[in-house]
C-alpha cells in the first residue's frame, strides 16, 4: 500500500505545531484525579474528531430505537437520592437507541462490532442519559486515545476502505485492548438481534444518597429474551440478504406486541473500597468480578412503542453521558471524563445548538430552564425574558446543591498522568480469565474468528505483536492462535 508521507514523519504536534509530549495520558488533577480542561491536546483531538464527518454520527451512525418504560423493583434509597429511583414500582419513560459503532448509516446490521446501548430516562428532575454498549469493557481506557482508535476502524485516507493493517497495528500496540478484542471475536461479537443481547453502562458511575454517602456503581441490562448470537458465516449471509435485519426485528417485535425487556442490575462499591481495590475500579478495560460485588436487581426496562419517524426521533436523538440528575454522577474514569465533553459537543455540531428543543430530546416531566438563546432553529420560547444570572427581576436562580458529591481529595502536580497503579492492575489477566471461562467449542470459534481477521494483515511483525498480547493473556490462547493464523497466512 502506497501512501503519501508528507508531514507524517517526525515528532507528533498539535494543530498549532507545538510538539506533543504525551499522547497516551490525558492530564489530571494529580494521580487518579479528574481530567483537566487545560488539557488542550485532549480537547483539540476530541473537538476535531467530532467534526470529521457530517451529517451522520461520527460513530454509532447506524442505529434503531424505541420508547418504553423503566420500573423500579427494589428499594434503592440507601444508595441514591435520584427521584426516579426513589420507590418500588415507580415508572419512568425511556427512549433506547441501539447501534453499531464503526459502520456508516447505510452499513448492514449483522456485523462483528460492539453495539451501542443508549438509554434516555425522562425523569421528573430532567433527562438522565446512560450511554453504554453491549460489552462491559472497551478497547482503550483514556479518551485521548479514542480518536486514534476510531481512525483505525474507519476508512483509510488513502484506500478509502477499512484496513486490517491499521486495525491490528493499533490493537497490538495498545495491550489494554486485549480484553475487549477477546470479547469482540468471541460468540457475542455478533448478536442475532438487538433484543437478544445485554447492555452495560460500562463505565463506573457515582450514586449518592440523601446523607451524602457515595457509592460507585456499574449498570447491567440483562436481556429477558435470552442471549442469541450469529456465527461469522450466518452473519455474512444475513448482512447480504437483509442489511436492515436488526432494525426490522426490533420494529416488528414491538408491532406484534412481543415487547422486549431487560432486567436491570447494578454492582455497588462503597466509595471507601476504591483506593484499596485490587485493580483500578475506574479502568474501562476491566470488569468488577461478581464475587467481589454481586449484581443486585434494581428494575425492569421494557420497550413498547416504535418511533413514528426514524429520522426525527432516532437520527436526531442526542445522548450525553453528562446528562445527570441529582444523586447520580461521574467518576474519575478517564474515558468517561472525556465523553462528558465530547458527546454534547458532537451533538451541538451535528444536530445543532438547539437540538434539545426536539421532542425526542426534550424533558417530559419538567421544563428546561436555561439562559441559552438564539442559534440555528431557535424557536423563541423564552420570549423577552432576561438571559443572565444573578438578576434582581425574579429570574432563574441557582439551587446551591450540586447534582453529585465531590470526589475524594486529589493532590499532586498537573500533567499527563497514567492512572494510579493498583496491586493487580494488568492488561491481560481479565482477557485470560474470559478465555478460560469459554467452552472448548467457544474457544475454537474465537480462534477461528481472530485468525481470519489477522489473515489479511500485510506485515508479519503486526501479527506477531498481536499474537503476543493474547499469549500474555493465556499461553494456550496465544499458541493456538499462532498456529491458526500461520495456517491461514501460509
Amino acid at each position: 500500500m502506497t501512501q503519501e508521507t508528507h508531514a507524517t514523519q517526525g515528532p507528533l504536534t498539535t494543530e498549532a505545531g507545538a510538539p506533543v509530549a504525551d499522547n497516551q495520558n490525558s492530564e489530571t488533577a494529580g494521580v487518579g484525579g479528574p481530567v483537566l480542561v487545560q488539557d488542550q491536546l485532549l480537547l483539540e483531538k476530541l473537538a476535531h474528531f467530532n467534526r470529521e464527518r457530517i451529517p451522520e454520527r461520527v460513530v454509532h451512525a447506524r442505529g434503531a430505537g424505541a420508547y418504553g418504560t423503566f420500573t423500579v423493583t427494589a428499594d434503592l434509597t440507601r444508595y441514591t437520592r435520584a427521584a426516579f429511583l426513589s420507590e418500588v414500582g415507580k415508572e419512568t419513560e425511556v427512549f433506547l437507541r441501539f447501534s453499531t459503532v464503526a459502520g456508516n448509516l447505510g452499513a448492514p446490521d449483522a456485523v462483528r462490532d460492539p453495539r451501542g446501548f443508549a438509554v434516555k430516562f425522562y425523569t421528573e428532575e430532567g433527562n438522565y442519559d446512560l450511554v453504554g454498549n453491549n460489552t462491559p469493557v472497551f478497547f482503550v481506557k483514556d479518551a485521548v486515545k479514542f480518536p486514534d482508535f476510531i481512525h483505525t476502524q474507519k476508512r483509510d485516507p488513502y484506500t478509502g476502505s477499512q484496513e486490517p493493517d491499521n486495525v491490528w497495528d493499533f490493537w497490538s500496540l495498545s495491550p489494554e485492548s486485549t480484553h475487549q478484542v477477546t470479547w469482540l471475536f468471541g460468540d457475542r461479537g455478533i448478536p442475532a438481534s438487538y433484543r437478544h443481547m445485554n447492555g452495560y453502562g460500562s463505565h463506573t458511575f457515582q450514586w449518592a444518597n440523601e446523607a451524602g454517602e457515595v457509592f460507585w456503581v456499574k449498570y447491567h441490562f440483562k436481556t429477558d429474551q435470552g442471549i442469541r448470537n450469529l456465527t461469522a458465516a450466518e452473519a455474512e449471509l444475513l448482512a447480504g440478504r437483509d442489511p436492515d435485519s436488526h432494525q426490522r426485528d426490533l420494529r416488528e417485535a414491538i408491532e406484534r406486541r412481543d415487547f422486549p425487556s431487560w432486567t436491570v442490575q447494578v454492582q455497588v462499591m462503597p466509595a471507601a473500597d476504591a483506593a484499596g481495590y485490587r485493580f483500578n475500579p475506574f479502568d474501562l478495560t476491566k470488569v468488577w468480578p461478581h464475587e467481589d460485588y454481586p449484581p443486585i436487581e434494581v428494575g425492569r426496562l421494557e420497550l413498547n412503542r416504535n418511533p413514528r419517524n426514524v429520522f426525527a426521533e432516532v437520527e436526531q436523538s442526542i445522548f450525553s453521558p453528562a446528562h445527570f440528575v441529582p444523586g447520580v454522577g461521574p467518576s474519575p474514569d478517564k474515558m468517561l471524563q472525556g465523553r462528558l465533553f465530547a458527546y454534547g459537543d458532537a451533538h451541538r455540531y451535528r444536530v445543532g445548538i438547539n437540538a434539545d428543543h426536539l421532542p425526542v430530546n426534550r424533558p417530559h416531566a419538567t421544563e428546561a430552564r436555561t439562559h441559552a438563546r438564539d442559534g440555528h432553529l431557535y424557536d423563541g420560547r423564552h420570549g423577552g425574558a432576561r438571559n443572565y444570572e444573578p438578576n434582581s427581576f425574579g429570574g432563574l436562580a441557582e439551587t446551591g446543591r450540586p447534582l453529585w458529591e465531590p470526589f475524594c481529595d486529589f493532590a499532586g502536580a498537573t500533567g499527563g498522568h497514567p492512572a494510579p497503579a493498583h496491586a493487580e492492575d494488568d492488561d491481560f489477566v481479565q482477557a485470560g480469565n474470559l478465555y478460560r471461562l469459554m467452552s472448548d467449542e467457544e474457544r475454537e470459534r474465537l480462534i477461528a474468528n481472530l485468525a481470519g481477521a489477522l489473515a489479511p494483515v500485510s506485515r508479519a511483525d503486526i501479527v506477531e505483536r498481536a499474537v503476543g498480547n493474547f499469549r500474555r493473556a493465556d499461553a494456550g490462547f496465544g499458541k493456538r492462535l499462532e498456529v491458526a493464523a500461520r495456517a491461514l497466512r501460509g
